[in-house]
């Protein structure tokens, strides 16, 4: 039996697929891990998938002493490994019996700042991450004859594979090892990778467990290092890293930047013009003098022209320029053009994975930016005409030739650009899977297609004696732009005039304006200068951009750092500037590149990084509380929302000791008792400027961003009149009725809380109760759900009107719900219906509502 090894369990699913004689593959478990027996060639095969890493690098949690052995850590299995730590570093006894100091040598394990230097150069241990994947497969490997390792080709891909034959040889070290090396999950790739058969390269995988260790000790060092040196305040472990740190320096660099920049004033005259008599053929004008700089020489040139009713045009230019195609796709590409599409450079990277998993585009992280020769151009295209209507036409025009692909400045051998497969029904990809995948499908058409023609006509006009021009672009040849058409500017048609025509123009206007610092870095662009300036690899850039904003370092899109990421930038520069410059990153990064072209070793590589971060160490524990103090007082400005109206002190975001809830405090507390609810599920970020306090209370505004849907603005304290809402009477209560009284349903807004609901008036004997939508103007319309009997009432959204059954256990919305997907779910529908107007319990009731009441599903629009 042959044991085929890959990285994840969709793809061993669809290599079984691919390389079965006939038929389904069979689907196994050995242990609780899935497993796919097929046969090739009549012989048995068995394919299994890891989950990435099965093994997790560690340090101990002690380093030892011994005059004879020196310094050494002891596995948990017993294993003895030497520890190479500098003579300069104080050896035991120690004076202090407190940890982290033993009696023979330091504890690491805990979090102290004495064991920071220690730590620097402990030894490092793998541990397994994936118990049950590695029992599974040395069961597995028992019993085969030959294992080929299927992980991803590349230095990640590479050392997952070292390491799950590692754990092979420990039950089979005799067994012959193959790697299998592909580009994209189908047949022919597949076919030709097991037909082709390879060793390990095991320079690679030195190099990405170089990478490994490397990033584990600046990342276990740096993050112990923020943190200790201010514990407390407002939580968070402040993280940092070798990539992570110079990464945020550049957002900091860039925002000190726009902080030290001085705006020049300077005056536009611009205006509106058209073809005389015809006001449907308007277009802009502005100036010859683009800026005036000189607020005179404007004033005067306005003087001229103020009032000016008409022009009379000079000179009638037309110049036709080629806009080439571009090159292909290679990961930073496809992160930035995602990017100015709303896709975040992680979450483009999550969709490219699954999309090459399932065989739709090739293997997503790539440097190379030149297609093979052996690349089938034209049967990719002419499987995309046969699974993408939308595209037929293109790929039609594109198949007639002539085909000439572009080339990019990268050529690398080990995958092409990433490129559409030709295969699978893009139809079965949901929306932000589809919308990436178009994407590249239609930048693949685009590299083979030849340049747009765009057409400019320049304008010139005599306006009162004052020189005025207007531009137009028109795409006259659509070119590569028929398959690409991101990021191209709506035609600006300019009206067929000529040299002598007279032309009308009105609204001309004196306008002063300032010049702008430089832009913040968006996402993509980032992604860009990473790869400009060496920091991180086409793998870890997206991951790194969205660690930064999970550790609240940066906020906002373009990106801005916050008080805290400049507060850690600034320090660490002060007081050891090489970890915030992209240099050191792309020295040990070019080391490690000597790794896997076998021109150094891993240990080598090591050691020098331990060397590097030793020799900043000293100085940064030095300064311990000098960044201390920086910290706390970013995570205090980060915080703020306000100030106090009752005593003038800061308003924060504070996290509740007991039940981990945030909610906004006085920084005058015990003094101040002052607090705020903050509103469920949104993103709380202040209000700066005229409208930051409200009107009505003088409490902080606030605005508030829900995960994917419009950002509003509210007065946080929930009394105050502009949150106030009247209560509604919208129905009758049903479940009174029946028990022969009248109850009111009531929709109102909690004062305390903030939030909506129905309930009854009777609701202590009844307990019904609904919730609702957090926001959105609520209207009665006097009717009740024909499923369940339920108010029917219409929610105003930014989206227009919407009319909801409250009930959130109504049966038709299990129905529709089910309809939506292809079939109903048994009894769920029976068990819904009665729970929402007969709730035996009116504690678990209010429970389940209340968590619901967000999840107002079931919309439709309201009838007008």
């Amino acid at each position: 039996m042959k044991l085929v090894i890959a990285e994840k369990n969709i793809a061993a699913q669809k290599i079984a697929q691919l390389l079965n004689d006939a038929g389904k593959p069979k689907n196994d478990k050995v242990y609780n891990t899935a497993v796919y027996r097929f046969t090739v060639q009549g012989e048995d095969w068995v394919s299994m998938g890891l989950a990435g890493h099965i093994l997790a690098p560690d340090f101990p949690d002690e380093i030892l002493f011994d005059k004879k052995q020196g310094w050494y850590s002891v596995t948990e299995d017993g294993e003895v490994l030497p520890a190479d730590v500098p003579d300069g570093l104080a050896r035991p006894p120690y004076s202090s019996k407190r940890r982290p100091y033993l009696a023979n040598g330091i504890n690491i394990k805990g979090w102290k700042v004495e064991s920071l230097p220690y730590l620097t150069w402990a030894p490092i241990v793998k541990k397994p991450a994936e118990k049950e994947i590695i029992r599974a497969l040395k069961n597995l490997a028992k019993k085969s004859d030959a294992v080929i390792i299927a992980t991803d080709f590349d230095r990640e891909g590479e050392l997952i594979g070292s390491d799950a034959l590692d754990m092979v040889r420990e039950v089979a070290p005799d067994i012959p090892a193959y790697r299998a090396r592909y580009s994209a999950l189908i047949k022919g790739e597949v076919m030709a990778a097991f037909d082709n058969l390879v060793e390990l390269d095991q320079n690679l995988a030195d190099a990405g467990e170089s990478r490994q260790y490397i990033d584990l000790i600046w990342g276990a060092v740096l993050t112990r290092y923020l943190t200790l040196a201010r514990f407390g305040g407002f939580g968070n472990v402040r993280s940092a890293g070798r990539v992570q740190t110079p990464t945020l320096a550049l957002v900091v660099e860039r925002e000190r930047e726009r902080l030290a920049f001085v705006p020049e004033d300077y005056w536009q005259i611009r205006g509106i013009g058209a073809a005389q008599g015809r006001s449907d053929t308007e277009f802009k004008i502005s100036h010859a003098t683009a800026r005036f700089t000189d607020k005179a020489a404007a004033e005067t040139a306005f003087a001229h022209v103020d009032g000016a009713t008409s022009g009379r045009v000079t000179a009638v230019a037309k110049r036709s320029r080629k806009q080439q195609p571009p090159t292909p796709f290679n990961t930073t590409s496809l992160q930035a053009a995602a990017a100015a599409e709303g896709i975040s450079p992680a979450r483009t990277m999550r969709i490219a994975e699954s999309l090459y998993m399932s065989g739709f585009i090739s293997y997503p992280r790539v440097d190379n930016t030149v297609y093979p020769r052996s690349l089938d151009l034209a049967g990719i295209v002419g499987g995309l005409a046969a699974g993408s209507p939308a595209l037929r036409p293109v790929c039609s025009k594109v198949l007639a030739g002539p085909m000439k692909p572009t080339r990019g400045k990268t050529e690398t051998t080990d995958h092409p650009p990433i490129h559409p497969t030709g295969q699978g029904n893009p139809e079965t990809l949901d929306g932000g899977q589809k919308k990436l995948y178009m994407l590249i499908a239609r930048r693949f058409l685009a590299t083979l297609m030849g340049p747009a023609t765009i057409e400019n006509t320049k304008l010139s006009i005599d306006v009162a004696g004052e020189p005025f021009t207007a531009s137009g672009d028109v795409l006259v040849e659509a070119g590569f732009r028929e398959a690409y058409p991101y990021g191209l500017k709506r035609d600006e048609q300019l009206p067929p005039l000529v040299e002598g025509d007279i032309v009308d123009v009105r609204d001309i206007k004196l306008e002063a304006k300032q010049t702008e610092p430089p832009a913040r870095y968006s996402q993509g662009r980032l992604v860009q200068e990473m790869e400009k300036r060496g920091l991180g690899t086409k793998s870890t850039r997206a991951s790194i951009i969205e660690r930064l904003y999970q550790v609240r370092y940066l906020k906002n899109d373009p990106i801005e750092p916050s008080q805290l990421g400049m507060a850690i930038v600034d320090a660490l520069h002060d007081f050891a500037p090489r970890i915030t410059t992209p240099e050191m990153t792309a020295e040990l990064d070019e080391d490690m590149t000597k790794v896997a072209e076998g021109a150094d070793t891993q240990d080598h590589v090591v050691d020098h990084s331990r060397a590097l971060l030793a020799g900043m160490l000293d100085t940064l524990i030095e300064h311990k509380d000098d960044l201390g103090e920086a910290i706390a007082d970013a995570v205090t400005a980060d915080a703020k929302v306000g100030t106090c109206p009752k005593c003038g002190k800061d308003l924060v975001m504070k996290t509740s000791a007991k039940t981990r809830g945030s909610f906004i405090g006085c920084m005058g507390w015990p003094d101040c008792d002052v607090t705020y609810p903050v509103p469920s599920g949104v993103k709380v970020s202040p209000i700066e400027g005229e409208g930051s306090v409200c009107p009505e209370c003088g409490a902080p505004r606030i605005k508030c961003q829900p995960f994917r849907q419009k950002a509003y603005e509210m007065c946080v304290n929930p009394k105050c009149p502009t949150n106030f809402e009247p209560d509604l009477v919208v129905g009758e209560c049903s479940v009174c009725k029946e028990a022969g009284r009248h109850g009111d349903l009531v929709a109102h807004k909690s004062e305390r809380s903030g939030k909506r609901f129905i309930r009854c008036t009777n609701y202590d004997e009844c307990g019904v109760s609904y919730p609702l939508p957090s926001r959105g103007k609520l209207s009665a319309t006097g009717e009740v759900c024909e499923h369940c009997g339920a108010p029917v009432v219409v929610v105003e959204t930014a989206r227009g009107p919407w009319r909801i059954c409250v009930n959130m256990d109504c049966p038709g919305k299990e129905k529709k719900a089910a309809a939506g997907r292809g079939g109903a779910r048994k009894g769920a529908s029976a068990k819904a219906g009665s729970r929402a107007t007969k709730s035996a319990s009116k504690t678990s009731s209010k429970t389940s509502r209340t968590k619901s009441a967000t999840k107002a599903s079931a919309k439709k629009p309201a009838s007008s």
